[in-house]
């Protein structure tokens, strides 16, 4: 199947899930996304995930429906070990407005990042290294599908500027012990089940005092 085939069915999956379409301009975006995602896939293990449909439905609509539940007003996001740049390239496609920082380690998925922003002309930046090595704050961290992910929380915590968000997609059993991680300076007040699937929930922390 065409990838231009595959972002209409990504577009009939947001409407079933009742989320509004892409317009064309950020459908065709996708489509390059796919098409590069699928081709340094098969040489770099990406992801598991290998077939045009699995990556529509497991990562580009898990991801727009992650950008279309983040708070309004965010200037500035880090995606914290960004891998295949999940979510923070959907977020970037979908949400312009945002500078949106990819943090990877791995040499490979960074170049393939780097190639990413290039192709697609998104506002994005990216940082070939551990997230933690960042010297900046930022109104937004998100973490998706990241390895040992309550230390990752834990160091994300520290990277959100005062009155910033943290926003992570995990399930309701974790929920509590990614919170613990997170620390005590921040207020759960969005948790609701991720679009499209049954057991997974975007969780959004504000945080509700300056560092001291």
């Amino acid at each position: 199947m065409s990838t231009i085939g595959e972002c209409g069915h990504l577009n009939a999956l947001l409407a079933e899930a009742g989320l509004e379409p892409l317009d064309g301009q950020t459908a065709s975006r996708f489509g390059a996304y796919l098409s590069l995602f699928l081709r340094w896939n098969a040489r770099l293990n990406l992801s598991a995930i290998r077939d045009q449909g699995g990556v529509i439905s497991r990562h580009f609509f898990e991801s727009i429906a992650f950008a279309r539940a983040l708070p309004r007003g965010i200037s500035t996001l880090l995606d914290f070990g960004s891998g295949a740049g999940l979510p923070g390239i959907p977020i970037a496609l979908c949400c312009p407005q945002i500078a949106v920082t990819l943090a990877e380690s791995r040499g490979k998925k960074a170049a393939f990042l780097q190639e990413a922003v290039r192709v697609l002309g998104i506002r994005a930046t990216v940082h070939a290294g551990r997230a933690e090595a960042l010297r900046a704050v930022f109104d937004c961290v998100v973490l998706r599908a990241v390895e040992k992910m309550p230390k990752a929380v834990a160091a994300a915590a520290q990277m959100v500027g005062p009155e910033g968000y943290l926003a992570l997609i995990t399930t309701t059993c974790r929920l509590d012990e990614l919170r613990q991680a997170a620390g005590a300076e921040f207020t759960w007040t969005t948790q609701k089940p991720l679009a499209g699937a049954t057991d997974r929930i975007v969780a959004v922390g504000s945080r509700y005092s300056e560092r001291v």
